[in-house]
């Protein structure tokens, strides 16, 4: 399912729309092609008789409730979940039958950071955390593909966001410069 353009105010543009990595979707693969597989195991084995034919109906409904609830279910889970960057905002949309969506302006985002272990290394994704003023905690964006690079777009908007009138006052303030640093002995240049 694609995220909704009418969502998006006229001056809001989309610098990034992603999900969730595909890797999250391998264990719902696996869990479908499993029950598919032992289902039609069963019915070779057990005999043609009606015995045989009632524990391959029960066999079969267990298997496709399994199947349904443990693979078909998230995979459409993880189809209908969108992370959105604006230039404006960001937008958290999830949900299939009750949607939810958060939305996050730039300008509240205080901190953002990321988490990658070893394999989330390997195939570019990780957790994106964005910390909110007066939220109760931070959102997580759990399996980023390519979350370095989506934490330094991120850190491009709220830069680039226009800021809230409070903030304009502080603009004009004067500011002395920095006094330049002196080079490291080990490091030349």
């Amino acid at each position: 399912m694609s995220f909704p353009e009418d969502a998006l105010t006229a001056k809001e543009e989309v610098a990034l729309h992603t999900r969730p990595h595909a890797i999250t979707a391998v264990r719902p693969v696996l869990a479908i092609v499993l029950a598919v597989a032992v289902v039609a195991g069963v019915w070779v084995v057990l005999p043609a008789n009606e015995g045989g034919r009632f524990a391959g109906l029960f066999v079969t409904t267990v298997g496709l409730l399994l199947a349904v609830s443990k693979g078909v279910w998230p995979l459409v889970v993880w189809r209908c979940r969108h992370w959105v960057f604006t230039n404006e905002r960001v937008l958290i949309q999830e949900g299939v039958l009750r949607r939810e969506r958060r939305d996050l302006p730039l300008a509240k985002i205080v901190d953002h950071g990321l988490r990658q272990g070893i394999l989330d290394r390997l195939l570019g994704t990780g957790t994106l955390r964005l910390d909110t003023a007066g939220d109760d905690g931070p959102e997580l964006l759990v399996r980023m593909p390519g979350v370095v690079r989506a934490q330094t777009l991120l850190y491009a908007l709220i830069e680039g966001a226009p800021r809230d009138e409070e903030d304009e006052d502080d603009d004009e303030l004067e500011v002395e410069p920095e006094p330049p640093r002196r080079a490291l002995p080990w490091r030349r240049g």
